[in-house]
Protein backbone atom coordinates (compact mmCIF):
# COMPACT_ATOMS: atom_id res chain seq x y z
CA UNK A 1 0.00 0.00 0.00
CA UNK A 2 3.06 2.22 0.87
CA UNK A 3 4.19 1.74 -2.29
CA UNK A 4 1.03 2.51 -4.70
CA UNK A 5 0.67 5.42 -2.42
CA UNK A 6 3.88 6.64 -3.02
CA UNK A 7 4.05 6.00 -6.57
CA UNK A 8 0.67 7.58 -7.25
CA UNK A 9 2.10 10.65 -5.66
CA UNK A 10 4.99 11.00 -6.97
CA UNK A 11 3.23 10.64 -10.73
CA UNK A 12 1.16 13.54 -9.72
CA UNK A 13 3.85 15.22 -8.38
CA UNK A 14 5.90 14.63 -12.09
CA UNK A 15 2.51 15.54 -14.05
CA UNK A 16 2.74 19.19 -12.12
CA UNK A 17 6.54 19.75 -12.54
CA UNK A 18 6.35 18.66 -16.60
CA UNK A 19 3.59 21.05 -17.19
CA UNK A 20 4.85 23.57 -15.21
CA UNK A 21 8.40 23.30 -16.91
CA UNK A 22 6.03 23.32 -20.50
CA UNK A 23 4.39 26.73 -19.37
CA UNK A 24 7.81 28.20 -19.04
CA UNK A 25 8.87 27.31 -22.02
CA UNK A 26 5.99 28.27 -23.74
CA UNK A 27 5.51 31.54 -22.24
CA UNK A 28 9.27 32.48 -22.92
CA UNK A 29 8.46 31.48 -26.93
CA UNK A 30 5.40 33.38 -27.02
CA UNK A 31 7.38 36.22 -24.98
CA UNK A 32 9.81 35.87 -28.02
CA UNK A 33 7.16 35.59 -30.96
CA UNK A 34 5.12 38.36 -29.82
CA UNK A 35 8.00 40.72 -29.52
CA UNK A 36 9.31 39.34 -33.22
CA UNK A 37 6.12 40.93 -34.95
CA UNK A 38 6.03 43.93 -32.74
CA UNK A 39 9.41 45.05 -33.34
CA UNK A 40 8.68 44.01 -36.87
CA UNK A 41 5.71 46.30 -36.71
CA UNK A 42 7.12 48.89 -35.49
CA UNK A 43 9.72 48.65 -37.90
CA UNK A 44 7.77 48.67 -40.25
CA UNK A 45 5.61 51.91 -39.48
CA UNK A 46 8.78 53.73 -38.44
CA UNK A 47 10.14 53.04 -42.46
CA UNK A 48 10.44 55.82 -44.87
CA UNK A 49 10.44 53.73 -48.01
CA UNK A 50 7.49 53.77 -49.94
CA UNK A 51 8.58 50.50 -51.14
CA UNK A 52 6.29 47.66 -50.92
CA UNK A 53 6.29 43.88 -51.11
CA UNK A 54 5.31 42.16 -54.29
CA UNK A 55 2.80 40.36 -53.58
CA UNK A 56 2.59 36.78 -55.79
CA UNK A 57 -1.06 36.06 -54.19
CA UNK A 58 -4.85 38.12 -53.94
CA UNK A 59 -5.45 39.60 -51.07
CA UNK A 60 -8.99 40.82 -50.48
CA UNK A 61 -9.14 44.91 -51.13
CA UNK A 62 -10.47 45.29 -47.56
CA UNK A 63 -7.32 44.10 -45.71
CA UNK A 64 -5.25 46.13 -47.91
CA UNK A 65 -6.82 48.83 -47.29
CA UNK A 66 -7.05 48.65 -43.26
CA UNK A 67 -3.43 48.94 -41.46
CA UNK A 68 -2.70 45.90 -39.39
CA UNK A 69 -1.05 42.46 -38.81
CA UNK A 70 -2.49 39.70 -40.46
CA UNK A 71 -2.25 36.03 -41.37
CA UNK A 72 -2.25 35.83 -45.14
CA UNK A 73 -1.14 31.95 -44.68
CA UNK A 74 -4.39 31.33 -46.28
CA UNK A 75 -4.07 33.25 -49.47
CA UNK A 76 -0.91 32.09 -50.43
CA UNK A 77 -0.96 29.23 -53.01
CA UNK A 78 1.60 26.64 -51.82
CA UNK A 79 -0.18 27.20 -47.94
CA UNK A 80 3.55 28.58 -46.60
CA UNK A 81 3.25 30.20 -43.73
CA UNK A 82 2.59 34.13 -44.25
CA UNK A 83 2.90 36.78 -41.69
CA UNK A 84 1.73 40.11 -43.46
CA UNK A 85 2.13 43.97 -42.36
CA UNK A 86 -0.41 46.55 -43.97
CA UNK A 87 0.10 49.88 -43.72
CA UNK A 88 -1.06 52.61 -45.50
CA UNK A 89 1.20 55.67 -47.20
CA UNK A 90 -0.78 58.23 -49.16
CA UNK A 91 -3.56 55.99 -49.67
CA UNK A 92 -1.38 53.44 -51.09
CA UNK A 93 -0.98 49.90 -49.69
CA UNK A 94 2.55 49.12 -48.10
CA UNK A 95 2.89 45.46 -47.45
CA UNK A 96 5.46 43.40 -45.88
CA UNK A 97 6.12 39.75 -45.19
CA UNK A 98 7.64 38.90 -41.66
CA UNK A 99 10.73 36.55 -42.50
CA UNK A 100 9.19 32.56 -41.73
CA UNK A 101 12.60 31.49 -40.72
CA UNK A 102 12.71 33.86 -37.64
CA UNK A 103 9.85 32.65 -36.06
CA UNK A 104 10.65 28.98 -37.03
CA UNK A 105 14.13 29.07 -35.43
CA UNK A 106 12.05 30.17 -32.49
CA UNK A 107 9.59 27.59 -32.33
CA UNK A 108 11.99 24.68 -33.36
CA UNK A 109 14.60 25.68 -30.24
CA UNK A 110 13.97 22.74 -27.89
CA UNK A 111 16.09 23.42 -25.21
CA UNK A 112 14.70 21.80 -21.59
CA UNK A 113 11.87 19.74 -23.82
CA UNK A 114 13.48 16.54 -24.04
CA UNK A 115 13.43 14.43 -27.12
CA UNK A 116 9.86 14.58 -27.93
CA UNK A 117 8.81 17.85 -26.86
CA UNK A 118 8.28 20.74 -29.39
CA UNK A 119 6.22 24.27 -29.84
CA UNK A 120 4.05 25.63 -32.63
CA UNK A 121 1.72 27.90 -33.87
CA UNK A 122 -1.86 27.02 -35.45
CA UNK A 123 -4.03 29.27 -37.09
CA UNK A 124 -8.08 30.30 -36.85
CA UNK A 125 -8.85 27.61 -39.38
CA UNK A 126 -6.97 24.93 -36.93
CA UNK A 127 -4.10 24.39 -39.44
CA UNK A 128 -0.30 24.39 -38.19
CA UNK A 129 1.37 27.58 -39.06
CA UNK A 130 4.75 26.73 -37.91
CA UNK A 131 6.82 23.36 -38.95
CA UNK A 132 5.61 20.20 -37.29
CA UNK A 133 9.21 18.59 -36.19
CA UNK A 134 7.03 15.01 -36.34
CA UNK A 135 6.22 15.52 -40.31
CA UNK A 136 8.79 18.10 -41.24
CA UNK A 137 8.16 17.16 -44.77
CA UNK A 138 4.63 18.40 -45.28
CA UNK A 139 3.75 21.90 -45.62
CA UNK A 140 2.43 23.52 -41.85
CA UNK A 141 -0.90 24.15 -43.29
CA UNK A 142 -2.34 21.20 -44.59
CA UNK A 143 -1.74 19.69 -40.66
CA UNK A 144 -5.08 19.86 -38.98
CA UNK A 145 -4.68 20.69 -35.44
CA UNK A 146 -8.07 20.39 -33.66
CA UNK A 147 -7.05 19.50 -30.56
CA UNK A 148 -8.66 20.33 -27.22
CA UNK A 149 -5.79 22.62 -26.51
CA UNK A 150 -5.89 24.80 -29.45
CA UNK A 151 -9.99 24.93 -29.02
CA UNK A 152 -9.68 26.32 -25.94
CA UNK A 153 -6.82 28.59 -26.82
CA UNK A 154 -9.19 30.08 -29.48
CA UNK A 155 -11.95 30.22 -26.57
CA UNK A 156 -9.47 32.86 -25.28
CA UNK A 157 -8.25 30.36 -22.61
CA UNK A 158 -5.04 29.70 -21.22
CA UNK A 159 -4.55 26.23 -19.89
CA UNK A 160 -2.93 23.13 -19.88
CA UNK A 161 -3.42 19.29 -19.62
CA UNK A 162 -2.60 15.98 -20.69
CA UNK A 163 -4.74 14.96 -24.06
CA UNK A 164 -4.09 13.38 -27.50
CA UNK A 165 -2.24 15.89 -29.95
CA UNK A 166 -2.58 16.18 -33.86
CA UNK A 167 -0.84 12.64 -34.49
CA UNK A 168 -3.57 11.39 -31.99
CA UNK A 169 -0.76 10.79 -29.29
CA UNK A 170 -1.03 11.49 -25.72
CA UNK A 171 1.10 14.59 -24.95
CA UNK A 172 1.07 16.56 -21.60
CA UNK A 173 0.20 20.47 -23.43
CA UNK A 174 0.34 23.76 -22.42
CA UNK A 175 -1.30 26.54 -24.58
CA UNK A 176 -2.51 30.48 -25.06
CA UNK A 177 -3.70 32.52 -27.30
CA UNK A 178 -1.74 35.29 -29.31
CA UNK A 179 -3.86 38.19 -30.41
CA UNK A 180 -2.01 40.88 -32.43
CA UNK A 181 -3.95 43.36 -34.00
CA UNK A 182 -6.06 41.33 -36.93
CA UNK A 183 -3.82 38.07 -36.38
CA UNK A 184 -5.32 35.39 -34.35
CA UNK A 185 -2.81 32.16 -33.21
CA UNK A 186 -2.60 29.54 -30.68
CA UNK A 187 0.89 28.48 -29.22
CA UNK A 188 1.19 25.22 -27.73
CA UNK A 189 4.44 23.60 -26.15
CA UNK A 190 3.93 19.73 -25.73
CA UNK A 191 6.24 16.75 -25.14
CA UNK A 192 5.49 12.72 -25.08
CA UNK A 193 3.44 11.66 -22.40
CA UNK A 194 5.78 8.46 -23.01
CA UNK A 195 8.75 9.96 -22.89
CA UNK A 196 7.65 11.74 -19.25
CA UNK A 197 6.40 8.05 -18.00
CA UNK A 198 9.87 6.45 -19.08
CA UNK A 199 11.01 6.61 -15.91
CA UNK A 200 7.99 6.02 -13.59
CA UNK A 201 7.71 2.88 -15.59
CA UNK A 202 10.93 1.74 -13.91
CA UNK A 203 10.55 2.83 -10.80
CA UNK A 204 7.05 1.34 -10.48
CA UNK A 205 8.83 -1.95 -11.62
CA UNK A 206 11.18 -1.71 -8.92
CA UNK A 207 8.33 -0.47 -6.23
CA UNK A 208 6.65 -3.62 -7.57
CA UNK A 209 10.12 -6.12 -6.77
CA UNK A 210 10.84 -4.86 -3.45
CA UNK A 211 7.19 -5.23 -2.38
CA UNK A 212 7.49 -8.80 -2.83
CA UNK A 213 10.93 -9.15 -1.39
CA UNK A 214 9.48 -7.42 1.70
CA UNK A 215 6.60 -9.47 2.27
CA UNK A 216 8.98 -12.67 1.40
CA UNK A 217 11.41 -11.36 3.76
CA UNK A 218 8.72 -10.65 6.65
CA UNK A 219 6.95 -14.00 6.15
CA UNK A 220 10.10 -15.57 7.24
CA UNK A 221 10.73 -13.13 10.15
CA UNK A 222 7.34 -13.73 11.26
CA UNK A 223 7.55 -17.78 10.85
CA UNK A 224 10.58 -17.20 12.95
CA UNK A 225 9.19 -14.54 15.30
CA UNK A 226 6.42 -16.68 16.01
CA UNK A 227 8.75 -19.36 17.55
CA UNK A 228 10.52 -17.33 19.99
CA UNK A 229 7.46 -15.03 21.14
CA UNK A 230 5.10 -18.50 21.65
CA UNK A 231 7.97 -20.35 23.06
CA UNK A 232 7.72 -18.37 26.41
CA UNK A 233 3.89 -19.14 26.70
CA UNK A 234 4.74 -22.47 25.89
CA UNK A 235 6.95 -22.93 28.46
CA UNK A 236 4.79 -21.99 31.10
CA UNK A 237 1.92 -23.92 29.55
CA UNK A 238 3.99 -27.00 30.24
CA UNK A 239 4.88 -25.83 33.80
CA UNK A 240 1.23 -24.65 34.75
CA UNK A 241 -0.20 -28.51 33.22
CA UNK A 242 2.99 -30.69 35.58
CA UNK A 243 1.40 -28.31 38.53
CA UNK A 244 -2.09 -29.42 37.67
CA UNK A 245 -1.02 -33.05 37.29
CA UNK A 246 0.53 -32.39 41.03
CA UNK A 247 4.12 -32.42 40.24
CA UNK A 248 4.80 -29.26 42.41
CA UNK A 249 8.13 -29.89 42.57
CA UNK A 250 8.70 -29.85 38.81
CA UNK A 251 8.87 -25.64 38.86
CA UNK A 252 11.79 -25.16 37.33
CA UNK A 253 10.48 -24.52 33.99
CA UNK A 254 7.71 -22.29 35.83
CA UNK A 255 9.64 -20.06 37.69
CA UNK A 256 12.03 -19.20 34.65
CA UNK A 257 8.53 -18.88 32.54
CA UNK A 258 6.84 -15.67 34.64
CA UNK A 259 9.70 -13.37 34.67
CA UNK A 260 9.53 -13.66 30.71
CA UNK A 261 5.95 -13.65 30.39
CA UNK A 262 5.83 -11.01 32.85
CA UNK A 263 8.65 -8.25 31.40
CA UNK A 264 6.83 -8.93 27.98
CA UNK A 265 3.41 -8.14 29.35
CA UNK A 266 5.33 -5.08 31.30
CA UNK A 267 6.30 -3.54 27.77
CA UNK A 268 2.86 -4.26 26.13
CA UNK A 269 1.20 -2.33 29.21
CA UNK A 270 3.78 -0.10 28.65
CA UNK A 271 3.09 0.21 24.64
CA UNK A 272 -0.59 0.28 25.50
CA UNK A 273 -0.34 3.56 27.98
CA UNK A 274 2.00 5.07 24.91
CA UNK A 275 -1.06 4.61 22.47
CA UNK A 276 -3.34 5.52 24.91
CA UNK A 277 -1.72 8.86 25.44
CA UNK A 278 -1.14 9.08 21.31
CA UNK A 279 -4.55 8.60 21.06
CA UNK A 280 -5.85 10.83 23.51
CA UNK A 281 -4.05 13.76 21.26
CA UNK A 282 -4.70 12.69 18.43
CA UNK A 283 -8.63 12.70 19.23
CA UNK A 284 -7.87 16.60 20.60
CA UNK A 285 -6.27 17.18 17.38
CA UNK A 286 -9.07 15.68 15.82
CA UNK A 287 -11.29 18.33 17.31
CA UNK A 288 -8.92 20.73 16.26
CA UNK A 289 -7.97 21.74 19.77
CA UNK A 290 -4.61 22.53 18.65
CA UNK A 291 -3.24 23.74 22.24
CA UNK A 292 -3.53 20.54 23.51
CA UNK A 293 0.09 19.36 24.77
CA UNK A 294 1.47 16.08 24.40
CA UNK A 295 5.44 14.92 25.14
CA UNK A 296 7.27 12.01 23.11
CA UNK A 297 7.77 9.32 25.48
CA UNK A 298 11.57 9.48 23.86
CA UNK A 299 13.70 10.79 21.33
CA UNK A 300 12.99 7.69 18.91
CA UNK A 301 9.12 8.07 19.41
CA UNK A 302 8.38 8.57 15.83
CA UNK A 303 5.12 8.44 16.37
CA UNK A 304 4.38 11.50 19.01
CA UNK A 305 6.97 13.31 17.06
CA UNK A 306 4.76 13.02 14.24
CA UNK A 307 1.47 14.16 15.81
CA UNK A 308 3.73 17.02 17.10
CA UNK A 309 4.90 17.75 13.82
CA UNK A 310 0.42 17.12 12.25
CA UNK A 311 -0.34 19.44 15.18
CA UNK A 312 2.15 22.21 14.14
CA UNK A 313 1.10 22.04 10.30
CA UNK A 314 -2.55 22.19 11.29
CA UNK A 315 -1.87 25.41 13.30
CA UNK A 316 0.09 26.58 9.87
CA UNK A 317 -3.08 25.32 7.97
CA UNK A 318 -5.50 27.35 10.32
CA UNK A 319 -3.70 30.42 10.02
CA UNK A 320 -3.22 30.37 6.39
CA UNK A 321 -7.34 29.53 6.67
CA UNK A 322 -8.02 32.16 8.95
CA UNK A 323 -6.00 34.78 7.05
CA UNK A 324 -7.70 33.80 3.36
CA UNK A 325 -11.01 33.88 5.52
CA UNK A 326 -10.17 38.19 6.02
CA UNK A 327 -8.95 38.48 3.04
CA UNK A 328 -12.15 37.37 1.36
CA UNK A 329 -14.39 39.33 3.96
CA UNK A 330 -12.10 41.94 2.77
CA UNK A 331 -12.68 41.88 -0.48
CA UNK A 332 -16.62 41.39 -0.31
CA UNK A 333 -16.80 44.38 2.76
CA UNK A 334 -14.58 46.28 0.12
CA UNK A 335 -16.91 45.75 -2.83
CA UNK A 336 -19.74 46.29 -0.73
CA UNK A 337 -18.63 50.16 0.34
CA UNK A 338 -17.84 50.50 -3.30
CA UNK A 339 -21.14 50.17 -4.35
CA UNK A 340 -22.31 51.74 -1.68
CA UNK A 341 -20.18 55.07 -2.93
CA UNK A 342 -21.59 54.63 -6.01
CA UNK A 343 -25.25 54.21 -5.09
CA UNK A 344 -24.38 57.25 -2.72
CA UNK A 345 -23.11 59.56 -5.67
CA UNK A 346 -25.71 58.23 -7.74
CA UNK A 347 -28.57 59.35 -5.39
CA UNK A 348 -26.32 62.58 -4.89
CA UNK A 349 -25.29 63.42 -8.42
CA UNK A 350 -28.43 61.81 -10.20
CA UNK A 351 -31.66 62.33 -8.66
CA UNK A 352 -30.65 65.39 -6.73
CA UNK A 353 -30.11 67.55 -9.15
CA UNK A 354 -33.10 66.39 -10.55
CA UNK A 355 -35.41 67.06 -8.06
CA UNK A 356 -33.82 70.39 -7.28
CA UNK A 357 -34.78 71.12 -11.59
CA UNK A 358 -37.88 69.76 -10.55
CA UNK A 359 -38.66 72.21 -7.70
CA UNK A 360 -37.78 75.39 -9.88
CA UNK A 361 -40.32 74.33 -12.63
CA UNK A 362 -42.72 74.24 -9.96
CA UNK A 363 -41.85 77.26 -8.62
CA UNK A 364 -42.04 78.94 -12.00
CA UNK A 365 -44.46 77.02 -13.83
CA UNK A 366 -47.48 76.39 -11.15
CA UNK A 367 -50.08 79.09 -10.75
CA UNK A 368 -52.26 77.80 -7.91
CA UNK A 369 -49.84 78.95 -4.85
CA UNK A 370 -51.52 76.26 -2.42
CA UNK A 371 -51.06 73.79 -4.63
CA UNK A 372 -47.69 75.17 -5.72
CA UNK A 373 -46.59 74.95 -1.70
CA UNK A 374 -47.75 71.54 -0.98
CA UNK A 375 -45.91 70.22 -3.98
CA UNK A 376 -42.46 72.11 -2.94
CA UNK A 377 -43.19 70.85 0.62
CA UNK A 378 -43.20 67.18 -0.62
CA UNK A 379 -40.54 67.68 -3.22
CA UNK A 380 -37.95 69.30 -0.24
CA UNK A 381 -39.41 66.09 1.87
CA UNK A 382 -38.08 64.15 -0.53
CA UNK A 383 -34.74 66.31 -1.56
CA UNK A 384 -34.18 65.60 2.48
CA UNK A 385 -34.89 61.86 2.44
CA UNK A 386 -32.33 61.41 -0.70
CA UNK A 387 -29.77 63.58 1.17
CA UNK A 388 -30.34 61.38 4.22
CA UNK A 389 -29.90 58.23 2.11
CA UNK A 390 -27.27 59.05 0.29
CA UNK A 391 -25.58 60.05 3.60
CA UNK A 392 -26.28 56.59 5.25
CA UNK A 393 -24.88 54.83 2.40
CA UNK A 394 -21.45 56.92 2.37
CA UNK A 395 -20.93 59.61 4.26
CA UNK A 396 -19.11 62.36 1.99
CA UNK A 397 -17.63 63.79 5.48
CA UNK A 398 -15.36 60.51 5.81
CA UNK A 399 -13.17 61.57 2.86
CA UNK A 400 -13.31 65.50 3.39
CA UNK A 401 -12.89 65.28 7.10
CA UNK A 402 -12.12 61.84 8.86
CA UNK A 403 -13.93 59.16 10.48
CA UNK A 404 -14.23 61.78 13.60
CA UNK A 405 -16.37 63.92 12.27
CA UNK A 406 -18.42 62.14 10.09
CA UNK A 407 -19.60 60.14 13.45
CA UNK A 408 -20.14 63.59 14.94
CA UNK A 409 -22.60 64.25 12.48
CA UNK A 410 -24.04 60.75 12.44
CA UNK A 411 -24.96 61.05 15.96
CA UNK A 412 -25.64 64.19 15.65
CA UNK A 413 -28.85 63.20 13.66
CA UNK A 414 -29.60 60.49 15.57
CA UNK A 415 -30.26 62.33 18.65
CA UNK A 416 -32.52 64.77 16.12
CA UNK A 417 -34.59 61.84 15.78
CA UNK A 418 -34.47 59.13 18.50
CA UNK A 419 -34.69 60.75 22.01
CA UNK A 420 -31.77 58.94 23.19
CA UNK A 421 -29.49 60.39 25.06
CA UNK A 422 -25.85 59.73 22.93
CA UNK A 423 -22.34 61.51 24.01
CA UNK A 424 -19.64 61.38 21.45
CA UNK A 425 -16.40 62.57 21.72
CA UNK A 426 -13.53 62.53 19.15
CA UNK A 427 -10.00 62.24 20.28
CA UNK A 428 -8.58 61.70 16.72
CA UNK A 429 -5.40 63.58 15.76
CA UNK A 430 -7.11 65.43 12.94
CA UNK A 431 -5.21 66.67 9.57
CA UNK A 432 -1.97 64.49 10.91
CA UNK A 433 -4.27 61.27 11.66
CA UNK A 434 -2.70 58.40 10.34
CA UNK A 435 -5.90 56.38 9.88
CA UNK A 436 -6.38 54.86 6.80
CA UNK A 437 -9.63 55.48 4.44
CA UNK A 438 -10.11 51.32 4.70
CA UNK A 439 -10.14 51.84 8.59
CA UNK A 440 -12.73 54.98 8.48
CA UNK A 441 -14.83 53.27 6.71
CA UNK A 442 -15.04 49.77 9.17
CA UNK A 443 -14.91 52.36 11.69
CA UNK A 444 -17.87 54.24 11.12
CA UNK A 445 -19.43 51.01 9.76
CA UNK A 446 -18.93 49.48 13.51
CA UNK A 447 -20.19 52.79 15.29
CA UNK A 448 -23.17 52.94 13.01
CA UNK A 449 -23.92 49.40 13.66
CA UNK A 450 -23.71 49.73 16.95
CA UNK A 451 -25.87 52.72 17.71
CA UNK A 452 -28.78 51.14 15.45
CA UNK A 453 -28.52 47.76 17.76
CA UNK A 454 -28.90 49.92 20.64
CA UNK A 455 -32.23 51.70 18.48
CA UNK A 456 -33.60 48.27 17.47
CA UNK A 457 -33.03 46.13 20.50
CA UNK A 458 -31.42 47.29 23.83
CA UNK A 459 -33.85 49.68 24.78
CA UNK A 460 -30.98 52.21 26.54
CA UNK A 461 -31.62 56.01 27.27
CA UNK A 462 -28.00 56.58 27.57
CA UNK A 463 -24.95 56.04 25.00
CA UNK A 464 -21.67 57.21 25.56
CA UNK A 465 -18.76 56.85 22.31
CA UNK A 466 -15.12 57.62 22.29
CA UNK A 467 -12.74 57.09 19.11
CA UNK A 468 -9.12 57.71 20.30
CA UNK A 469 -6.02 58.08 17.80
CA UNK A 470 -3.02 56.34 19.49
CA UNK A 471 0.72 56.31 18.25
CA UNK A 472 0.44 52.34 17.38
CA UNK A 473 -3.77 51.83 17.83
CA UNK A 474 -6.61 53.27 17.16
CA UNK A 475 -9.28 52.55 20.22
CA UNK A 476 -13.43 52.35 19.73
CA UNK A 477 -14.73 52.52 22.96
CA UNK A 478 -18.61 52.16 23.15
CA UNK A 479 -21.57 52.07 26.37
CA UNK A 480 -24.80 51.89 26.93
CA UNK A 481 -27.29 51.55 30.23
CA UNK A 482 -29.90 48.91 27.64
CA UNK A 483 -31.10 45.29 28.44
CA UNK A 484 -27.97 43.68 27.29
CA UNK A 485 -27.48 40.63 25.17
CA UNK A 486 -26.26 37.05 26.01
CA UNK A 487 -22.65 36.81 24.68
CA UNK A 488 -23.04 32.74 24.28
CA UNK A 489 -26.26 32.89 22.07
CA UNK A 490 -26.16 35.92 19.43
CA UNK A 491 -27.22 35.03 16.46
CA UNK A 492 -25.21 34.73 12.95
CA UNK A 493 -26.29 37.06 10.72
CA UNK A 494 -26.88 39.56 13.16
CA UNK A 495 -25.06 43.09 14.03
CA UNK A 496 -22.77 41.45 16.47
CA UNK A 497 -21.41 39.31 13.45
CA UNK A 498 -21.36 42.28 11.20
CA UNK A 499 -18.93 44.07 13.73
CA UNK A 500 -16.86 41.20 14.72
CA UNK A 501 -15.85 40.78 10.75
CA UNK A 502 -15.09 44.26 10.29
CA UNK A 503 -12.66 43.99 13.18
CA UNK A 504 -11.10 41.12 11.68
CA UNK A 505 -10.27 42.26 8.50
CA UNK A 506 -8.39 45.39 10.46
CA UNK A 507 -6.43 42.68 11.69
CA UNK A 508 -8.12 44.00 15.30
CA UNK A 509 -9.43 42.71 18.69
CA UNK A 510 -12.32 43.02 19.90
CA UNK A 511 -13.60 42.87 23.50
CA UNK A 512 -17.53 42.78 24.77
CA UNK A 513 -19.29 42.77 27.58
CA UNK A 514 -22.84 42.70 28.35
CA UNK A 515 -25.28 42.86 31.20
CA UNK A 516 -28.22 44.49 32.44
CA UNK A 517 -27.75 47.91 32.85
CA UNK A 518 -24.20 48.10 31.37
CA UNK A 519 -23.14 46.97 27.85
CA UNK A 520 -19.91 47.78 26.59
CA UNK A 521 -17.88 47.35 23.37
CA UNK A 522 -13.70 47.92 23.31
CA UNK A 523 -12.11 47.55 19.89
CA UNK A 524 -8.71 48.08 19.19
CA UNK A 525 -7.35 49.01 15.80
CA UNK A 526 -3.39 48.42 15.00
CA UNK A 527 -2.00 51.74 12.93
CA UNK A 528 -1.01 50.78 9.30
CA UNK A 529 2.47 52.11 8.91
Amino acid sequence: MLSITFYNEFSKVLDDRILLQLNSVKTLKQIQVEDLINSEWNSFLNETSKDTVALNFNVPEHILNTPGIYDFTTYEPQGNTTIGLVSNYNGIPKVKIIAYNKIKNILLERAGMGSSGESYLVGSDFYMRSQSRFIPEKTPSTIAVKTQGVVDAFSGNIGRGVFKDYRGVEVYSVYSPINISYLKLAILSEIDKSEVKAPLEELRLKLLGLTVLIMIIAIILSLFLTRIITNPITNMRKSLKIMAEGHYNETKQFVKNPSEVKDMFEALDYLKKSLQGAVVFSKELGKMNLNSHYVPKSEHDVLGKSLIKMRDKLIEFRNKENKNSINTKRQLVDGLENERRRLSRELHDGVGPLLTSLKFYIENHIQDKSQRLEMIRILDGTISEIRLMSNALMPSTIDDFGVGIALTNFVNTIKKTSGISIEFEDLTQGDVSKITKNQAINIFRIGQELVNNALKHSNANNIRISLSEFDDFISLFYFDDGIGFDLENVKLGSGITNIKERVDICNGQIYMQSETGNTTFEIELPIEL
